[in-house]
């Protein structure tokens, strides 16, 4: 089979053939239609300093139809629809991943290939309202948003919400969870043409974090501050959500494009009685809910571009200079 295999820190993805995997005892194999792009990968090209002479297909989300099963599988499997959990044996605490959990792509093989092998714990039925395309776009940023915005922020109705870095598929599904669940949202990026598409999607305002008065822009608007912000980029940046987040607010970060935090205003931290949430993917029942959710809404992932597989590499350059709104999706196949 053709898959893009990763075999070095800051070396480009190498299309090779490779040996078509077989499912053994609870797997089922998996012909791959389309899968998606995450920072997740642009960190392991960018940090890993081990070298894999042999490649790792890297990849976490994936969509394909079921064309065989191991032993401890039931062959009915056979021809279902799928799309992955790429959220990896999590443990029995719903609070935290155990010291097993690990993400699908790296260290084992993810999906950047024509075929992948994963346990059939791991499978679901394709959403029937979405596309092959679309339904690869879901499974770990939408998982991610979902824990976020409502496991660990804990969103109501009619709450204000600030998403930080609305370019990203990430940030775009709590965009989309909190409308659908009525929430005011509000939204920042450094281009005011990914503000403008955000608005379209619902969002009340945004602003662009390049303006050094952005944040007292944004408090104004937001009428004295926000409920809830969530936050992919950690930086510099972060210390002003101190200052946005209203007393009793919630403050979620997952992600870290922007580096580390620097400072937190420790006095109004307290005084407000803020809490600020870490937060990593997700449970297998956080799983089952939220694609629960994008089906009784009628969800759709917004959709960047879509590359085909030995064109993967312009789509890795894409998402590491930040032009995409939205999900970057590779095509297996013609």
């Amino acid at each position: 089979m053709k898959a893009a295999l990763f075999k070095g820190k800051n070396t480009s993805l190498v299309i090779e053939e490779v040996k078509k995997p077989r499912p053994v005892k609870d797997q089922v194999l998996i012909k791959l239609s389309y899968a998606a792009l995450n920072h997740r990968d642009l960190w392991v090209i960018q940090e890993q300093t081990q070298q894999f002479p042999n490649g790792i297909i890297l990849g976490s989300d994936g969509c394909g139809v079921i064309e065989d099963v191991g032993e401890d599988a039931d062959p009915l499997l056979v021809g279902a629809e799928v799309i992955i959990n790429p959220s990896l044996e999590w443990g029995t605490n719903p609070v935290v991943q155990g010291d097993t959990f690990k993400i699908l792509g790296f260290p084992d093989h993810g999906t950047f290939a024509e075929y992948v092998v994963v346990s059939k714990k791991y499978i679901f039925e394709k959403p029937e309202n979405l596309s092959f395309e679309e339904s690869a776009a879901i499974p770990l940023s939408g998982l991610t948003a979902y824990r976020a915005l409502f496991s660990k922020a804990r969103l109501r109705s009619k709450e204000k919400v600030l998403i930080t870095g609305i370019g990203a598929a990430t940030a775009q599904w709590v965009l989309q969870f909190a409308v659908a669940y009525q929430g005011r949202v509000y939204v920042t990026s450094g281009a005011d043409d990914k503000i403008a598409k955000a608005k379209a999607m619902g969002a009340t305002a945004g602003f662009n974090y390049t303006d050094p008065d952005w944040a007292e822009k944004a408090k104004k608007e937001a009428g004295g501050g926000f409920d809830i912000i969530i936050d992919s980029a950690g930086g510099s940046q972060f210390s002003k959500f101190i200052e946005l987040a209203l007393p009793g607010g919630r403050i979620v970060n997952f992600g870290r494009t922007a580096g580390n935090i620097d400072t937190i205003a420790t006095k109004q931290f307290y005084w407000k009685q803020l809490q600020l949430l870490g937060s990593t993917m997700g449970t297998r029942d956080e799983f089952l809910s939220m694609i629960d959710f994008i089906e009784s809404r009628n969800l759709k992932p917004v959709i960047d571009t879509v590359y085909p597989l030995d064109q993967i590499g312009a789509a890795v350059d894409r998402l590491q200079r930040g032009e995409q709104f939205g999900k970057i999706v590779i095509k297996m196949g013609k």
